[in-house]
């Protein structure tokens, strides 16, 4: 493949610079390209997934991918994007951090040393920390022009907020970034940085310390080239990976494969098929077939699926995803009994629930009647008697009579019972 064509049809091209020089480039395949993340959490979201997926379809086309781990720049900070400064962290949070995200490009990228562009991961703590304070002024400092850094938009916003400013921290950090280009490009023939378009500017201060440092003629072909994507957004204008219960992260720790399932197969029309083509490695042709299918049957849902399923077992694995289906088809049919506890607490994160005392489930157990009141499915025992007389009411996904009366039999994992009226009003009882 060709990896600026991939991205162009896919909708990941945003920037680049040098021009042709850049298709030249990689018309030779084993060219090394890095993209740098930030440990400022213990996990990343689904908005850190684009620079991923570039670094994987830059795998994918016979270069070599490099994952650099913010160790270093993380007890700084990237003032892109911000408009306050950030809250330090220490040390140890942000190695802890950097260990835990290790995990997901695990899952993304390919290590096997047997490949001649297999991934590496690289810690900047490792080449920064060892930089003294008068080295980094005399070396790398005399190559930046304070003028040209007040012109970046990470920089020039702030010091517009006379309120909040920019510290001399946050704005050394451009150097410090540029000097993780420097350092790839003498240490392990590193010619490429990848990235989102928030961090052109950066990508440009690396590129310019690279050809200060090498000494290459204004006029020749640059040593080092810039390749961006574009912001990521919902056809809807609304900030893409939030959810009304917060954001969409990698790891099932953050956020379930449940929760991760449903967000993609829950996407808006108009958006399944542009996220079909950036965030899932389904060829051209594959997702012109899904585009006819949903064209001619959006109500089938077939894209959705097709993205929900790709991106769940990519990130989760064939396993998750085989209980996450098996969850939907339960929870679309009401058979529920066969969820183990996990997943039942997975399935019903969101849902309206109350807490009540399992002693009233012993001898001739407790009334409906009684309880639906005390739940969001009834407000009254009168509604309560007309709800079951018309057979809404289904425990565990199956309906009962109206003088039916709950019992610890009834009790699922975790000592819960299902209440459902109708086909879509859920209430998850717990008992203690």
């Amino acid at each position: 493949m060709n990896f600026l064509d991939e991205l162009h049809w896919r909708g990941l091209l945003h920037q680049t610079t040098a021009g042709d020089e850049l298709p030249q480039h990689l018309d030779t395949p084993g060219r090394v390209g890095y993209c740098g993340f930030d440990p400022t959490s213990d996990s990343l979201t689904i908005g850190n997934l684009i620079p991923i997926m570039l670094l994987k379809h830059w795998q994918l086309c016979g270069q070599q991918p490099i994952v650099v781990m913010g160790g270093g720049t993380g007890m700084i900070g990237d003032p892109s994007g911000k408009d306050a400064e950030r809250t330090l962290m220490s040390r140890e949070q942000i190695e802890h951090n950097v260990s835990s995200q290790r995990k997901i490009f695990e899952k993304l990228l390919d290590f096997d040393p047997a490949l001649p562009n297999a991934a590496v991961i690289v810690n900047n703590m490792d080449w920064l920390e060892p930089l003294g304070y008068i080295q980094v002024l005399r070396d790398v400092g005399k190559h930046f022009s304070v003028n040209v850094m007040m012109q970046k938009d990470s920089v020039r916003d702030r010091l517009h907020e006379r309120e909040q400013g920019i510290s001399y921290t946050e704005f050394s950090y451009m150097v410090l970034q540029a000097y993780d280009f420097l350092h790839l490009r003498r240490e392990m023939n590193c010619t490429c940085q990848i990235a989102g378009s928030d961090q052109y500017g950066n990508i440009v201060a690396g590129i310019d310390l690279i050809r200060r440092e090498f000494g290459v003629d204004e006029n020749a072909a640059p040593q080092s080239f810039g390749i961006t994507a574009p912001l990521i957004t919902k056809s809807d204008g609304g900030k893409f990976g939030k959810t009304e219960s917060g954001a969409i992260w990698l790891t099932p720790d953050r956020t379930s494969p449940y929760a991760f399932y449903q967000f993609w197969i829950n996407a808006d029309d108009n958006d399944v098929l542009p996220f079909l083509r950036k965030f899932t490695l389904i060829d051209q042709a594959g997702i012109d077939e899904l585009a006819r299918q949903h064209e001619e049957a959006p109500h089938e849902r077939k894209a959705h699926r097709a993205l929900a399923q790709h991106m769940t077992k990519m990130l989760h694995g064939q396993d998750e995803l085989d209980r996450v289906e098996a969850a939907t088809r339960a929870l679309f049919t009401g058979d529920v009994r066969d969820l183990d506890e996990a997943m039942l607490r997975e399935v019903f994160a969101d849902v309206a629930n109350s807490s009540h005392n399992q002693t009233e489930l012993d001898g001739a157990g407790l009334s409906l009647v009684e309880l639906l009141p005390q739940t969001s499915l009834a407000k009254s025992k009168r509604e309560a008697r007309e709800f079951l007389s018309n057979g809404a009411i289904s425990i565990n996904g199956s309906k009962v009579p109206a003088d039916h009366a709950l019992k610890r039999e009834d009790l699922l994992p975790g000592s819960t019972i299902l209440l459902r009226r109708g086909k879509k009003y859920w209430h998850v009882t717990r008992w203690v």
